[in-house]
């Protein structure tokens, strides 16, 4: 429950979040930003990192979509259900090109056609889900016991960011009363588990296995500084990740291993709640990562709902605490801009990528923030 200081606070906030992103959407309309440049997205600067082969495979392109459905259910506004309704069926040429497909079909459906389809029925968005879901699927490797994460050489690679994208499955289990899915999910949720977290709730972000044993060969350092150190959106992820295998599974271990991610996690921020963005980085330069403050905020809300009256004010008060911090410090209410939280980075070596807006983490606050309203958004 929140205190009444709380509840102003979110009032006001959301006021604020619903009026920028109100602005941000009559100007982007179905367009699909990943980032901002200058300020703004336009249909010639969606995404600097995006080129001509990946770009309607691009891992976020789900994330517009979910922001527009989280806004339609709190305004219910058609106007957003007409745009994310448009995205989705635009999404539709990357089921036929197929072939720039990844593990990232989760990111990309769960938030767009599965969030449609959870809200409002449509069954052609329940088909959009299920053939993600089936390609998610065959992309199992049965020898080792892992998701395979990315397509050419990278055979044996898996990383951690797809322990969101199993929900997919799990939600496909249910739709279709089929075990295979959810079978699939819980095996990379356990191979995850073993491992990618390290003893003290850490984890690594890419792991590389034998294709014929599961096996582990080696790992890498990934979007984070180094091998062996700590990425705070992997972080994140993990946190999320494994409290959502528990609410669909009901496996107390992947409650556990949420929580000791968490208290990792927590110890990492209570500087200012603000995640640089690897905990294990040398302290110069400061590199900061809001979105992955705005995905650990989703996952400590969800893990308050499933543990003891004194472990609740834990998870839920750091939720609070980095949620208020990335609005006091990290975002952007103006008009004439695009960008709302800031201070997003997508990997510690990518200078071009640092401290920009990322659509992920503007999705992942709103959905921190109406969750702290009880409105239970749960596309996962």
């Amino acid at each position: 429950m929140l205190n009444n200081e709380d509840k102003i606070w979110l009032d006001k906030t959301l006021e604020k979040v619903i009026t920028k992103w109100e602005r941000i959407a009559s100007d982007v309309k179905d367009a699909i930003p990943s980032t901002v440049v200058d300020g703004i997205c336009d249909d010639k600067s969606l995404d600097k990192e995006w080129n001509d082969d990946d770009g309607i495979y691009w891992w976020t392109n789900g994330f517009y979509p979910g922001i527009l459905w989280i806004l339609y259910l709190e305004t219910k506004d058609e106007f957003y259900k007409t745009l994310a309704e448009k995205i989705e069926k635009k999404l539709d040429a990357a089921f036929l090109g197929f072939e720039g497909l990844h593990h990232d079909v989760g990111f990309m459906w769960l938030t767009s056609a599965v969030a449609n389809f959870k809200i409002t029925g449509n069954s052609q968005s329940k088909k959009r889900g299920l053939l993600a879901a089936s390609i998610l699927a065959s992309r199992f490797n049965h020898k080792g016991g892992y998701i395979r994460a990315w397509n050419g050489d990278k055979t044996g690679w898996a990383i951690i960011d797809c322990m969101l994208n199993i929900n997919i499955l799990y939600w496909a289990s249910e739709q279709l009363n089929d075990e295979r899915f959810s079978d699939i999910a819980r095996m990379h949720a356990d191979k995850t588990l073993k491992y990618f977290v390290r003893p003290d709730g850490s984890v690594k972000h890419i792991v590389s296995f034998d294709p014929e044993t599961g096996e582990e060969i080696e790992n890498f350092g990934g979007q984070g500084f180094e091998v062996g150190s700590s990425w705070s959106r992997g972080q994140s992820w993990a946190l999320y990740g494994f409290i959502l295998s528990y609410i669909h599974t009901n496996d107390e271990k992947y409650l556990s291993a949420a929580k000791r991610i968490a208290h990792y996690f927590i110890s990492c921020v209570q500087d200012d709640y603000i995640p640089n963005c690897d905990f294990r980085a040398p302290s110069e330069p400061v590199i900061k990562d809001t979105s992955a403050g705005a995905i650990a905020a989703c996952a400590l809300i969800e893990i308050s709902k499933h543990t003891s009256e004194f472990e609740r004010d834990l998870y839920l008060t750091s939720a609070i605490k980095i949620l208020k911090s990335l609005t006091e410090h990290c975002t952007d209410f103006s008009h004439g801009t695009h960008e709302l939280l800031k201070n997003g980075t997508g990997s510690y070596h990518g200078k071009d990528s640092h401290h920009i807006p990322l659509i992920y983490g503007d999705y992942f606050y709103l959905e921190g923030l109406f969750k702290l309203k009880n409105n239970e958004i749960l596309f996962w």
